[in-house]
């Protein structure tokens, strides 16, 4: 337990270093989380597409091993830098701010409004860690089914907003949404909760209309969101 609170303590220093480099620069921060296989590349890259003409937008890209995803967003209209967890971190299936701040040399964040952390595909351990952040957002397919948030609330508690993917698959689904809503209500009353489709576009105007009230929200005075202890 003690060498858990050492990591951990250590990793919350780095990380106000990173928040500091990020409010010195101006640009405003989100740490995007999902279980592998919700579409977050997906929904970055209509992102990308949809804010690249408003907002000065770059990505930090995070994965174990490949730089599929990186490789995916390049030429989009954002300036993409890749933290591979296999490279020197141990192959973690998280992003941590020790990690974080290891590509922040790769993004010209001077230049950037807004920065948009893609964390590893897992639905535990990117919550646990603050790495600089002024807002945690996570991506929530529907595929998933409506309980998995009670067995793994963590990142739900985490999050200021969440994002429910992949909603144009409903109909072909036995997933009740309206339970669903009322179990993330339960965990986090206070999360935002946007209905999305990162395939078709659906409800992307009010997601990036939350990345942009975000970013005017941090503007002048960014915050210092952490992920619960």
């Amino acid at each position: 337990m003690a060498v858990l609170e050492t990591i951990l303590a250590e990793n919350d220093r780095t990380a106000d270093r990173n928040r500091s480099d990020f409010v010195e620069a101006g640009v405003t921060t989100v740490n995007l989380m999902s279980s592998p296989g919700a579409e977050k590349t997906t929904l970055l890259k209509k992102t990308i597409t949809t804010l690249r003409d408003h907002l000065r937008l770059g990505i930090l890209e995070g994965d174990i091993a490949t730089d599929l995803d990186a490789h995916e967003m390049e030429g989009l209209g954002a300036p993409v830098s890749l933290v591979n967890t296999s490279a020197g971190f141990g192959g973690e299936c998280h992003l941590d701010a020790t990690m974080v701040r290891s590509g922040l040399g790769r993004l010209p964040l001077q230049e950037l409004d807004l920065r948009i952390i893609e964390n590893i595909g897992n639905l535990v351990y990117p919550a646990e860690f603050d790495i600089g952040q002024h807002a945690c957002a996570m991506v929530y397919a529907v595929t998933e089914g409506e309980e998995k948030l009670l067995k793994y609330p963590v990142m739900f508690r985490a999050c200021d907003v969440v994002a429910i993917n992949k909603i144009d698959l409903l109909p072909h689904l036995d997933f009740d949404l309206g339970l669903f809503l009322a179990n993330v209500r339960a965990v986090n009353p206070k999360a935002r909760l946007i209905e999305v489709s990162a395939g078709t576009g659906d409800g992307m105007d009010e997601w990036c209309g939350w990345l942009r009230e975000t970013r005017s929200g941090n503007r002048d005075s960014p915050g210092s969101a952490r992920p619960p202890g």
